[in-house]
C-alpha cells in the first residue's frame, strides 16, 4: 500500500514537472517595439497587430502560437505588436482595425485578407501567395518620412495623455485645470515656433535694406552710369542757356523794330498848328 502511494505521488511530481516545463517554455512569437521594428526591412516575417483587451485578437492568440512553431521550417519570422505599449507603431502602420496582420519581405509591406488559421498561414506562406498581392506604396510605408511623422504624432498624443492621467490622478488637479494647462502650453509653444520661423525666413529671405547685391558687375557699372548722368545734366543745362540766350535776342530785336513804328504813328494835333501859325 504504501508502495502504490510512493508510485502516485512520484508520478504527480513527474506530471507537474512536464507542465511547468511546459508553461515555462518560450513563446516562438517575437515581440516589436518602436526600436526593434526596423528588423522587418530584412528578411520575411509575419506580424499582427492586437490589443489585450480585443475579442478577435484573443481568439487568434492560439493559431498565431501553433504557427509561429512552423517559422524555422518555412524561414519565416512570427512577431506580434501591442498597440496599446507601442502607439507609435501603431501610427507608423496604420492600424484601423484589429487584429491586423502584415506580410514583409525584405521591406516590402504587404497586408494579409486571408483566413486565419494555421493552415492558412502557413499555405500563404509556403505557396507564396503574398506575391499576388499589391505591396504597399513606398509613400506610405512605415520607413517613409510621412509615416514617420505619423509615428511622432502618435507617441505625442499618447504621451498627453499620460501626462493628464498623472495631473487628474496623482496631483489632483481638476480636469478643467489640466485643460488649462495644455492650452497654455500649446499657445506658448506656438509663440516660439512663430518666432523660429520668422528668424528662418529672415536669414533666407533678407529685406531689401541689408540685401545685398545680386550681379557682381554691378559696381563697375556705377561709375559709368554716374558720368553718363552728369554729361546727360550737363548737355541739358546748355541746351536751356542757348533758349534763354535765343530768347533774349528775339526779345531785343522785336524792341528795336516795335520803337520807330511808334514815333510814325504818333498823331500829330492839328489845333496845335494852327496856333503856332
Amino acid at each position: 500500500m504504501a508502495a502504490v502511494g510512493w508510485r502516485r505521488a512520484l508520478l504527480a511530481l513527474l506530471l507537474a514537472a512536464g507542465g511547468a516545463a511546459a508553461l515555462g517554455r518560450p513563446s516562438p512569437v517575437r515581440v516589436l517595439s518602436d526600436g526593434t521594428w526596423r528588423e522587418l526591412l530584412h528578411g520575411e516575417w509575419m506580424v499582427e497587430f492586437y490589443a489585450p483587451w480585443c475579442p478577435a485578437c484573443q481568439s487568434l492568440q492560439p493559431e498565431w502560437e501553433k504557427f509561429a512553431e512552423w517559422g524555422e521550417d518555412l524561414d519565416v519570422n512570427i512577431a506580434k505588436v501591442d498597440v496599446t505599449e507601442q502607439p507609435g507603431l501603431s501610427g507608423r502602420f496604420v492600424i484601423t482595425a484589429l487584429p491586423t496582420i502584415y506580410h514583409c519581405k525584405d521591406g516590402e509591406f504587404r497586408k494579409y485578407q486571408g483566413a486565419r488559421t494555421k493552415t492558412d498561414f502557413i499555405n500563404f506562406i509556403s505557396d507564396q501567395e503574398w506575391k499576388s498581392i499589391e505591396p504597399v506604396s513606398s509613400w506610405f510605408g512605415p520607413s517613409s518620412f510621412l509615416m514617420s511623422s505619423m509615428s511622432a504624432l502618435f507617441q505625442l498624443s499618447m504621451w498627453i495623455r499620460h501626462c493628464h492621467g498623472y495631473l487628474t490622478e496623482s496631483v489632483g488637479i481638476p480636469v478643467w485645470g489640466s485643460y488649462a494647462i495644455f492650452a497654455l502650453a500649446t499657445l506658448f509653444s506656438g509663440l516660439i515656433l512663430g518666432l523660429m520661423m520668422v528668424f528662418l525666413a529672415d536669414c533666407l529671405c533678407p529685406s531689401k535694406k541689408h540685401r545685398p547685391p545680386q550681379y557682381p558687375y554691378s559696381k563697375k557699372l556705377a561709375p559709368e552710369s554716374a558720368h553718363l548722368l552728369k554729361k546727360l545734366d550737363e548737355e541739358q543745362e546748355a541746351d536751356e542757356e542757348d533758349i534763354s540766350d535765343d530768347e533774349a535776342g528775339d526779345k531785343e530785336e522785336s524792341t528795336r523794330n516795335s520803337s520807330p513804328n511808334a514815333v510814325r504813328q504818333r498823331p500829330v494835333n492839328p489845333a496845335g498848328t494852327a496856333d503856332k501859325s
